[in-house]
């Protein structure tokens, strides 16, 4: 018998995966609207904000706060 391929299978594999490349990974319920640790304002932002400009700024820090910004901007309106 062939095992199938779900929505869970492929999230599980992608989060093993990065977390094994230094990616941090938080659960969704944990960093969900009106939560403490909320990272969005309303589920419909797709972008979290934040973090995107963290690992930017620690990917880019020689260009400097000003590249950061820019390629924050770009990759948000990617969306």
């Amino acid at each position: 018998m062939t095992e199938r391929f779900t929505e869970s299978t492929v999230e599980s594999a992608a989060l093993a995966w990065l977390e094994s490349a230094g990616w941090g990974i938080a659960h969704g319920p944990e960093i969900a609207p009106g939560e403490p640790a909320a990272e969005r304002d309303d589920y419909g932002q797709v972008v979290l904000h934040r973090r995107l400009r963290d690992t930017l700024a620690r990917q880019l820090y020689e260009l400097g706060p000003e590249a950061v910004t820019l390629a924050a901007y770009l990759l948000s309106r990617c969306q």
